[in-house]
This record gives C-alpha cells, structure tokens and sequence, in this order.
C-alpha cells in the first residue's frame, strides 16, 4: 500500500501574510476584506487561520488593537473631552490665526451604551419585577 501524501492544491499562503493582516485588521477589515486583499475566498481565510496558529494570533492581535481604540473613543464621548483646535479669521484683508481649545461635551447615549456593558446587572433596560405576598384562593363546589 503506498504511503500516504498530503495531496492537493499548494497553500499560497506565505509567512509576511501573518503581519499584513494584523495590520489590515488593526485598520478595521473584516475578514472578507482579508480574502479580497489576499486575492483568495474567505474560507482560504478560515483555513488559514486553522492551520497557522501565527496568523490566528496576528489577527487577534490586530482586532483587538481596533478594539480598544473604539472603547476608548466610546469612554471619551460618554465623559466629555477637549481639544486643540485652530480658528481663522479674516478682517479687513488680515488674516489671523488663533489656538483654541474646544470642548465636546458627554454624550448621554454613550454614557448609557458604556454602563450597560460595564455594569449591565444594574443599568440593563430590562427590569426585574418580584411579588411578594400571598394569595388565597376558595374553591367552593356546588
């Protein structure tokens, strides 16, 4: 009986892919973005992530850098923030520039969406109603 062999299409896989992906990932692409970027399906991308643990990890990686800037984008709108900023004005054929600092104000939607993530047990939507008491009921047959 002949040995078996790992028959089948080559892997066009490549190891620089693994720190591409990272990058594009860190950037916001999902994983068909990654197929077309590739120039492959995304069950390439599926396979590849299976059979190479580095570019598993590299896209972990890669999200959850996306991740954390969006959760700090999120905190900084739910608590307000400042900013430097330049104005320019123009009076009598002068130009002038002046250094500001602009302040956005919290954003309430913001602030509910951080707590109902971080402390979901007391600020869900959702509330829980208990009765207490007892109730007595008479049945009386004819």
């Amino acid at each position: 009986m002949p040995a078996m062999t790992n028959a089948g299409r080559p892997s066009s896989y490549l190891a620089e892919y693994a720190d591409q992906a990272k990058k594009l990932c860190a950037l916001g692409a999902t994983d068909a973005e990654l197929a077309d970027f590739f120039q492959v399906d995304v069950r390439t991308i599926y396979r590849w992530k299976h059979e190479h643990e580095e570019f598993c990890q590299a896209l972990i990686v890669g999200k959850d850098a996306l991740d954390e800037r969006v959760e700090r984008s999120l905190y900084q709108r739910a608590v307000g923030y400042s900013f430097n900023s330049e104005k320019i004005f123009h009076y009598q054929g002068t130009i002038t520039r002046a250094e500001t600092i602009e302040h956005v104000p919290p954003d309430a939607g913001a602030a509910m969406s951080w707590l109902k993530n971080r402390k979901g047990d007391k600020w869900r939507d959702k509330q829980d109603h208990e009765h207490t008491g007892s109730v007595t009921i008479n049945v009386n047959k004819p």
